[in-house]
């Protein structure tokens, strides 16, 4: 907005003849011009409409120059707008003063035309510059809030920031941590009786569901593999009930798809396996990376899923220690499970209503 055709430059001056002389050759020059007999009208007119230029007056009743050029740089909706001073005023205490308050220049009275065109032209110019540049930074601004936003769907904030600081391989080890796997059972076999579209649209559905639970939670969601889903309890920031946090997840899960199976489309089953223990966990590799999980304690989850029965919750030993005096269980016994041998697992009912 600081093209002669298009600038709007307010004149503040409390001489009618001085207002009525500048806004007649702001208008010769293609300048919008618009008139403030004292300051108190000048800062009126600046809160109601936008301004690329300022010629103020120093000498003025009520409010002097002075005292608007203060309230407009403290203003952070007008401190950008640049202020030319002319003034009467031609000694250089008064010239410092305005620069020293935020003025872009200072033209004496009486003013040579062609010295205030020139001066008009440089301040805005400048106007012109600096306004290129804040709309850069905004623009760069909203791309940051979008990257981070990006990077935060992708990993934990703590990871996230570490990476920011050092981009290299994060790998840190956890004692004790909860890790759940669920799987939509039977879901590939849809792909013959429903069209991609539609199946991939279900399982976002369902996913983004599974997600609203782990954030209500506090739970660190990993990854989703075609239709299993992975979440974790306990890290990267430990905390002492994730096994508790955990068990709560898979039972809003299994209530979630209640839900969701009440609508009008072919109804799903979900499978769930839950172990505790000690993972290693981390960032490797720089091309599309992930945080993830590694060690026997995911494996083991992975396999109480794969080995369990839809619609049920399996759990470890080691999972039921830690939840048996807060949750009801089921003793499914022992079963083999690949790469284990056998196992003794439970099946997790519901939440002991005596229990917070």
């Amino acid at each position: 907005m600081t093209s002669p055709e298009t600038a709007r430059v307010l004149v503040v001056d409390d001489n009618e003849a001085n207002r009525d002389l500048l806004r007649r050759r702001l208008k010769r020059q293609g300048y919008e011009a618009m008139v403030a007999e004292d300051g108190f009208r000048a800062l009126e007119l600046m809160a109601e409409h936008p301004f690329d230029l300022v010629l103020l007056d120093i000498m003025m009743p009520g409010m002097n120059g002075y005292q608007v050029l203060e309230k407009i740089k403290a203003n952070p909706e007008l401190r950008d707008i640049p202020v030319l001073v002319i003034s009467a005023l031609d000694d250089i205490e008064s010239v410092v003063k305005c620069i020293e308050l935020g003025a872009e220049d200072y033209l004496p009275k009486p003013f040579n035309p062609i010295l205030l065109k020139a001066r008009l032209g440089a301040c805005l110019e400048k106007k012109r510059l600096r306004d290129q540049e804040k709309a850069y930074l905004e623009k760069l601004t909203i791309e940051q809030v979008k990257s981070e936003k990006l990077l935060l769907s992708i990993l934990p904030k703590p990871i996230a920031e570490r990476l920011k600081q050092n981009p290299r391989t994060i790998a840190d080890s956890f004692d004790d941590v909860s890790v759940l796997f669920a799987d939509i059972v039977g879901f590939t076999k849809l792909w013959s009786r429903i069209s991609p579209t539609e199946l991939v649209e279900l399982l976002n559905e369902i996913f983004s569901g599974f997600d609203k639970l782990a954030e209500k939670n506090g739970l660190e969601k990993i990854k989703t593999i075609g239709d299993a889903y992975m979440v974790v309890g306990g890290l990267p920031i430990p905390r002492p009930d994730h096994a508790e946090a955990i068990a709560q997840m898979a039972l809003d899960m299994q209530t979630r798809m209640a839900q969701f199976n009440r609508g009008d489309h072919e109804p799903f089953s979900i499978r769930i396996g839950i172990n505790t223990g000690p993972v290693v966990a981390g960032v490797i590799g720089t091309n599309k990376f992930i945080y993830d999980l590694w060690g026997d304690t995911v494996n083991t989850a992975s396999r109480m899923e794969s080995h369990g029965i839809a619609n049920t919750i399996q759990v470890t030993e080691a999972t039921y220690e830690r939840l048996k005096d807060c949750f009801n269980f089921e003793r499914r016994g022992v079963i083999d499970v690949k790469g284990k041998g056998r196992m003794t697992t439970y099946l997790l009912l519901d939440r002991r209503s005596q229990c917070p």
